[in-house]
């Protein structure tokens, strides 16, 4: 089975199915699936603009919408993450996953489903370590805390996924398990990216969460995305009892930009008699009706439970009589419905609104699953409790948590969600993504592009020999693919509202795309000394 992986979406669906199709003309091959390492960016419409964490001038409408509106179908079965740049009042809505469109398919805030055989997983999100032991609380409209904290990974989805126990062949995060750079070409990464030689030295580049999936999952694939580079690692985990050693291939992608190395075709055997349909994975449902009673929607630190004498129970793995519950449950169907409802209208180019307030609905598809299972309808609950707690200033009411009896978190936590103090776990990257397109826009001014028939479109996952050599490890050429060529219309950014957050830093950006219309080159920017550039927040890649 053909798979596309792709690294940061940003909203440029045609550009990526374009690409896609080219390689297979041009490979001569058929890709089954298509799967997307989070900031899918799926705005439906302006009001979706206004919850996606990103300063007003970026906040384009792209072509997501077409898919959601019917004007379009993606031609590939779908599957994505979220990450840290998306339209969070439309993925709240399907916490536990479902359709954003006909064949693209969302895997919640984490998740397991299988396709054709192959179990694929996923965690939606970046880790923040003071937001880390928080529940789901968030709910539109949200202010300048919340439109960040929504997408900020919580411990409860990490201990979900940590009661897995059957194997997982691909799993996918957005930011990078911590310390993934030492298993690969680590001096040629720091070429790329200067700026983060003080976090990999530090071992504090990345995220402490995602690695500990990593030792307990230890799948055959991990894809991420999130630092905008190509960057491929082999993970050799330590042998388990009598079990046969595991390896880990990672790959994380860059964004979606002409000449980047943003899309990478990984050859995976599908198992036989499997069936052609996306389906449920028994044991995932499981888990999430086992950890039902767990879940919160409040703001107030939590712990999962240890065996550490102080909870009753803390093993939630499921016994094989709760596998076969849910596929009764299910009446024996697996395949997941195709039950794609819009529930906002969508964008119309012809008569854009730019004011329209954003909708906040309870999803069907999530209704329904929750129904069936027995879950909780997390948005739902979310809403009602901000219903409650939400005072004059917007903001959530926070009760003390400093008497209550709960344990320390396993990792250092600024329990104070109001917090803006530097994070060393999650880069300051925004201007990083101005010295690469003004240098990319320098490049392409002066040299020319590579002709059609040069053009080198990898098919194969190129990944290191394990990191014991000490020679240097060859990275894959680069996938110069040529500017797809495309009818997306140009459209107009949103103009900023009254909720813009003040002292969001504005970078002049340099983008090669159609919206920005064509500019004069702007000269690199240089960067600044390291001790200072770590005490600048960044309001846009935190």
């Amino acid at each position: 089975m053909k798979i596309a992986v792709e690294g940061c979406c940003h909203g440029e669906l045609d550009k990526i199915y374009e690409t896609i199709a080219y390689l297979e003309k041009k490979e001569d091959v058929k890709v089954d699936l298509l799967l997307c390492c989070g900031d899918f960016q799926a705005v439906r419409n302006e009001g979706d603009l206004k919850c996606m964490a990103v300063p007003a001038k970026y906040r384009t409408m792209q072509t997501f919408y077409k898919y959601y509106s019917g004007e379009k179908k993606a031609p590939i079965l779908t599957i994505f993450i979220g990450g840290n740049h998306e339209a969070s009042n439309h993925l709240q809505e399907l916490s536990y996953g479902g359709w954003v469109a006909p064949n693209i398919y969302y895997l919640g805030y984490a998740g397991v489903v299988r396709y054709k055989g192959i179990r694929i997983g996923g965690i939606s999100g970046i880790f923040k370590s003071h937001d880390y032991r928080r529940g789901h609380y968030e709910f539109p409209p949200y202010n300048p805390e919340t439109l960040r904290s929504v997408y900020h990974v919580r411990n409860i989805e990490v201990f979900k996924l940590k009661q897995i126990r059957m194997p997982v062949d691909i799993f996918l995060s957005h930011d990078w398990p911590r310390g993934i750079y030492h298993h690969g070409p680590t001096e040629e990464l720091l070429r790329k990216k200067k700026f983060l030689r003080q976090e990999v030295e530090s071992n504090s580049l990345g995220s402490p969460a995602a690695a500990e999936l990593l030792e307990h999952l230890q799948p055959n694939y991990w894809f991420s995305a999130h630092l905008h580079v190509k960057f491929a690692a082999l993970k050799q985990h330590p042998t388990k009892s009598n079990a046969a050693p595991r390896v880990t291939k990672f790959l994380s992608l860059d964004k979606c930009l002409p000449y980047r190395e943003f899309l990478q075709i990984v050859d995976i055997p599908e198992r036989a008699g499997s069936s052609d349909n996306l389906e449920y994975d028994p044991e995932w449902l499981a888990i999430l009706k086992s950890t039902d009673d767990l879940q919160r929607t409040t703001p107030h630190p939590w712990n999962p439970p240890e065996n550490n004498g102080l909870h009753e129970r803390w093993d939630f793995t499921v016994p094989e009589d709760a596998l076969l519950k849910v596929v009764e449950q299910l009446s024996g169907e697996l395949a997941i419905p195709a039950n794609f409802t819009r529930t906002v209208p969508p964008y119309d180019p012809s008569s854009p609104q730019y004011h329209v307030t954003p909708s906040y609905r309870a999803n069907p598809q999530t209704t329904e699953l929750c129904a069936t299972l027995g879950l909780t309808d997390l948005y739902t609950k979310a809403g009602q409790a901000a219903d409650t707690s939400r005072t004059q200033d917007g903001r959530i009411e926070e009760e003390d948590d400093t008497q209550s009896g709960d344990e320390p978190s396993e990792y250092p936590t600024d329990n104070l969600g109001t917090s803006h103090s530097f994070n060393p776990d999650e880069i300051t990257i925004e201007d990083e993504w101005e010295e690469e397109e003004c240098e990319e826009e320098s490049k392409s001014s002066t040299d020319p592009k590579p002709p059609g028939g040069d053009t080198h479109t990898p098919t194969g996952l190129v990944l290191p020999p394990p990191k014991s050599q000490v020679s240097p490890i060859a990275m894959s050429p680069l996938m110069d693919l040529p500017p797809p060529r495309h009818s997306t219309p140009a459209i107009p950014h949103l103009p900023p509202d009254d909720t813009e957050v003040e002292g969001e830093r504005f970078l002049k950006r340099t983008s090669d795309d159609g919206d920005m219309g064509n500019r004069t080159i702007t000269p690199r920017i240089k960067r600044r000394n390291q001790l200072i550039y770590a005490t600048v927040e960044d309001e846009y890649d935190e």
